[in-house]
């Protein structure tokens, strides 16, 4: 009884001692969570900043790369297609370059495409020319409308005028001189109302300023001294926009009709070259070909590309 009472009083204070020792982590550990929630890092926040900044910076410094033209001239192959001309009779037409023809060739071939396709004769032959607008540095040709005389026109009536003007003399004198109407303020609310249209619109400076109701009207067609629809010679600009043609540049594209395919091939071939020369001649030749490509087609024909080159204005060259 005295052994067993011993050996119970041996193991107790080491039972004591455990028990204290298991505790003393627990009161730790709360503590050192305590101190982490207190600690705050802020590093994390401060890496996601620096990286945004980084991307703002790079979107800023991005510069966009204008498409180098690639020079096939000396290559065995164009770029990015299988030759430069097909040896089969049949082929896929997108695997190689588009032929350009002689100007007098395309038209001739426009004609004989309207006799297979069994299309009217004095179906409209429309040009296609694509621009170089770039001058130096980072400057540009601005569009522009132009208006010349045809060698040949094709329409068989006068384009329809109507002049603004509020001296009655002028106003006799553009009756007299081919003009379809000739008045003052008095003509908007029948221009507004459509009881008079007309294929152009001039008029004289002093009346400019009561004409604003008619610009979401006529919008192109409203007169611009830039147009020269707007002047005091009024017999004069009556000369030209009576039997003128007018083509105007969209984007970097002019689009116009230039003949019917019932006229002579030699006057389809005028009426053409007189185009082309009036447009290359808004730019000037030392800052390089204005027309990229040039195309003629019918009404109910594929577009042909046609060769301008010796029609365009050519680089003096410095001695």
């Amino acid at each position: 009884m005295a052994a067993s009472s011993r050996s119970l009083l041996r193991v107790l204070p080491r039972c004591q001692s455990l028990f204290f020792t298991c505790r003393a982590p627990s009161v730790s550990c709360s503590s050192l969570t305590a101190n982490r929630q207190q600690h705050v890092r802020s590093y994390a926040a401060t890496k996601q900043k620096e990286k945004k900044e980084k991307k703002e910076e790079k979107v800023q410094e991005k510069v966009v790369k204008e498409k180098k033209k690639v020079d096939d001239k000396d290559r065995h192959k164009p770029y990015g297609l299988t030759y430069w001309a097909p040896v089969d009779d049949v082929y896929m037409v997108r695997y190689y370059p588009k032929p350009v023809y002689e100007t007098p060739v395309a038209i001739e071939m426009l004609k004989n495409f309207q006799k297979l396709d069994f299309s009217p004769e004095n179906q409209p032959v429309y040009i296609n020319l694509r621009l170089d607008m770039k001058l130096e540095k980072k400057k540009k040709v601005d569009p522009f409308v132009s208006t010349i005389h045809l060698p040949h026109p094709f329409k068989s009536d006068n384009n329809r005028i109507v002049v603004f003007t509020e001296n009655p003399d002028q106003a006799r004198i553009a009756m007299d001189n081919g003009a379809t109407v000739a008045g003052g303020a008095e003509l908007i609310d029948k221009i507004l109302v459509d009881e008079i249209t007309a294929d152009f619109y001039l008029a004289e400076p002093d009346i400019l300023q009561k004409l604003l109701p008619l610009k979401n009207k006529l919008r192109k067609k409203f007169p611009k001294s830039k147009r020269g629809s707007v002047g005091i010679n009024i017999p004069r600009m009556l000369a030209l926009f009576k039997t003128g043609h007018e083509y105007m540049v969209e984007d970097i594209h002019v689009n116009t009709q230039v003949a019917t395919l019932d006229m002579p091939k030699e006057c389809i071939l005028e009426n053409i070259h007189a185009i082309v020369k009036d447009v290359a001649s808004h730019k000037p030749a030392e800052f390089g070909p204005f027309i990229d490509r040039a195309i003629i087609c019918s009404r109910s024909s594929e577009g042909l590309h046609i060769k301008i080159d010796e029609w365009l204005p050519q680089e003096e060259k410095k001695a």
